[in-house]
């Protein structure tokens, strides 16, 4: 088997291993299995990391299982978090898991007909049915309360750093997860367990439910939780999180993120998010340190991820929206662009109101001075036409007497003025 520990060391995603778990993988092919929290119907770039480790998992010959945590998102992990989830209705949860099923095929094989096609499984399944007095006989009884509370999860909860303290539901989060790894391990021979560093204390639980209850041996694996050089939230922005579903992040903004980090968090993200291999990856950060103001690494990381969670052809159209505010010469793809993009790209601009009769029967100079605010004046209106530092759209007006109902709009309902270089407005025609 080709070394996937080693692909994850180089990449800078292993963090906790235990013991024997390299070895295991060595002999032969295993399969494994991160869970995801199903409080959404979309996943974030948060989510990417344990994607891309699914992702090379399979890559190198092994069996990935995506457990969407249909009973367990009912109660909410408190693993470092510091107030109790709120908790979701059944078909809430069945919407959000067949959204973040779509989302996983963009990353995993789950067609092929060899051995290690990955699997989604939800644990709702076979929790739904199991009695809260049968759960406590079979499975509570193997692992003790100073067990449980010994883990770091539970202590930063019960220490006082929370006054909200927890809750039992949420104590019991780390016995249902454990039992997820026993069902997985009896029922698909699952031998591993992996996820960021805050699981670590539930996965290992796992391992020593199954070795208390079957005799069994289990491993995991951990990946660092991901941060920014500045020190800020990885994934965060003023918008909030960044989606994988175009209708939260559109690919337009989703591309603009990853092409603004940081060179520190491109040097790292470079090896984390894409599937590029060390060489490449070797040249392409040698190439940005000898230009650093050419973005090697931001351009090649924005169009690979684009490209994986959305498409070429979204690659494309983002990359010419990001050119529309440096390059005049795009009337063509001003005119390509959806409404929210082209809100997105103009973010910030003075947006002004019309009706469609104004356009059609008020003389452009009147238009653009007596009913929306461009010019102050008539005078100085004409000044810039003749002076060509005004376009319509893009294109520029050399005509003061221009028939405005003979411009056609953007999307339907637009108009984007320019006055100079860079002084823009747009005008919603209601």
């Amino acid at each position: 088997m080709d070394n996937f520990i080693e692909e994850l060391k180089w990449r800078g995603m292993l963090h906790d291993l235990m013991p024997e778990t390299e070895e295991e993988l060595q002999k032969e092919m295993m399969t494994a299995y991160i869970g995801f929290d199903p409080t959404a119907d979309s996943l974030h770039i948060g989510h990417l990391v344990s994607v891309m480790i699914l992702k090379h998992f399979q890559r190198h010959g092994h069996k990935p299982v995506a457990l969407v945590g249909g009973a367990t998102g009912m109660i909410g992990d408190p693993s470092m978090k510091s107030a109790e989830r709120n908790l979701l209705d059944e078909n809430t949860l069945r919407h959000n898991l067949e959204s973040m099923k779509k989302q996983l095929s963009k990353f995993l094989d789950f067609e092929s007909e060899s051995a290690n096609s990955a699997e989604i499984v939800n644990n709702y399944d076979w929790m739904k049915d199991y009695t809260f007095l049968d759960f406590t006989r079979d499975i509570g009884k193997h692992i003790t309360v100073n067990y449980m509370m010994s883990k770091d999860s539970v202590k930063k909860r019960i220490s006082g750093d929370s006054r909200e303290g927890m809750s039992f539901t949420e104590f019991t989060y780390q016995l249902l997860q454990a039992y997820d790894f026993l069902y997985l391990y009896r029922t698909k021979n699952c031998r591993l367990q992996m996820g960021g560093s805050d699981q670590w204390g539930n996965i290992t639980t796992g391992t020593e439910l199954i070795r208390r209850i079957d005799g069994g041996i289990a491993f995991g694996l951990t990946c660092p939780l991901i941060t920014k050089a500045d020190g800020g939230k990885f994934g965060k922005t003023e918008q909030g999180n960044i989606w994988l579903d175009p209708k939260y992040t559109s690919p337009y903004r989703f591309y603009q993120f990853w092409h603004n980090v940081s060179d520190e968090d491109a040097k790292k993200y470079i090896r984390i998010f894409t599937m590029l291999d060390r060489e490449t990856i070797r040249a392409l950060t040698e190439m940005h340190e000898q230009n650093p103001h050419l973005r090697v690494l931001q351009k090649t990381l924005a169009k690979e991820l684009t490209c994986m969670v959305h498409s070429e052809e979204d690659y494309n159209n983002a990359v010419d929206a990001s050119n529309i505010l440096f390059d005049r010469k795009n009337t063509e793809k001003i005119a390509k662009l959806d409404e929210a993009t082209l809100l997105e790209v103009f973010e910030g601009v003075s947006i002004f109101e019309t009706d469609r009769n104004a356009l059609e029967t008020v003389p452009m100079l009147d238009l653009f001075t007596r009913e929306i605010p461009v010019s102050p004046s008539k005078g100085e209106l004409r000044k810039l036409i003749r002076g060509g530092g005004f376009s319509i759209n893009e294109e520029k007006v050399s005509d003061e007497n221009l028939d405005i109902k003979t411009v056609s709009l953007l999307q339907n309902k637009y108009l984007l003025i320019r006055k100079g270089k860079k002084d823009y407005i747009l005008i919603r025609v209601l």
